[in-house]
Parts: C-alpha cells; structure tokens; sequence
C-alpha cells in the first residue's frame, strides 16, 4: 500500500518535521509513505476574489500533476465529511482490501482547495471547523493515518 500526502507550501518549522518524521518512521511497517510538496503561490496580504481564485488555480494544477489516475483521492476540506478515527480506520482498510491500494491526501494552501481539485478528489474529509495551518495538519493528517493503521492492527495505541 502506498500513501500520499500533498501539501502546499514548504514545511518550514523544525518541531512539525520531527514529528512527520517519526510517524514517517512507524509508517514504514505498514506502507509505502511520501509528502509531496508542491509550491505555493505568492501573493499579496489582500486579494480579490478573481486573485484568490487565479492563486487557487495555480496551486490547483501544481497538485493535480502529482495525482494519478489509479489513486484514491482524499481532499481536506472543512465542509467535508467528519470521520471517528475508527471510522476512518475502517475505511482505510476497506480500501485496501478493495484495490486502492495508492491513497493520496491533498491539502491545500491558505486559500484552501480549487473546485478542479475537489472535482477529482473521490472523498472529502474534514478534520473539524476549526481552521489549521496547513503545516500543522500535515502532523495531524500523519498522526491519524498511522492511528488508523495501528487500529486495524489491533494495538493499544489507539486507546
């Protein structure tokens, strides 16, 4: 099994490296684990809406060049679906069993994701109403994917 995070921006603080990195690590026993960076767009404080949305665009494309066909696309999205991380685990394994066996999570940048990438995305998850920076979800997102594996291994760890 593979999976896949891409984010937008480079992950700059040392401390949420570290942690990526040993979830990383715990990982490796039960998958093949990669975060792909993918740019992000510079702009000013303010924007209006069309450059908010040229902004989007841009880092929309950037992202659907790292998503192949064959994958089964998570978008982060705060109007997505709340799982239990039981829930979720169960999803995980069901789509393994069910040959998607690439997983891909997307998270977007501060303006969040283009329609174009919610279009392509096969779910949508939100992780809460609460707004993230997008480096602390990526620890975040990381910590739930291994709980999920280690809930469908049937160890203490979850609880």
């Amino acid at each position: 099994m593979k999976i896949k995070i891409i984010g937008v921006g480079k992950l700059k603080e040392k401390y949420f490296k570290q942690g990526i990195e040993e979830y990383a690590k715990r990982l490796s026993k039960f998958c093949t684990f990669e975060i792909v960076e993918v740019p992000d767009e510079k702009a000013p404080e303010t924007l209006s809406q069309a450059e908010m949305e040229q902004v989007m665009a841009k880092e929309g494309t950037r992202i659907l060049e790292h998503i192949k066909d064959r994958e089964y696309v998570y978008a982060l999205a705060i109007k997505g679906q709340e799982r239990t991380s039981e829930a979720f685990a169960k999803e995980i394994d069901e789509l393994s069993t069910y040959g998607h066996s690439d997983i891909t999570f997307v998270i977007g940048g501060s303006l969040g994701l283009t329609p174009a990438v919610l279009k392509r995305a096969d779910t949508q998850i939100s992780f809460g109403r609460f707004t993230l920076p997008h480096q602390l979800m990526r620890l975040v997102l990381t910590e739930q994917i291994y709980r999920a594996f280690m809930i469908n291994a049937g160890s203490p760890y979850h609880k």
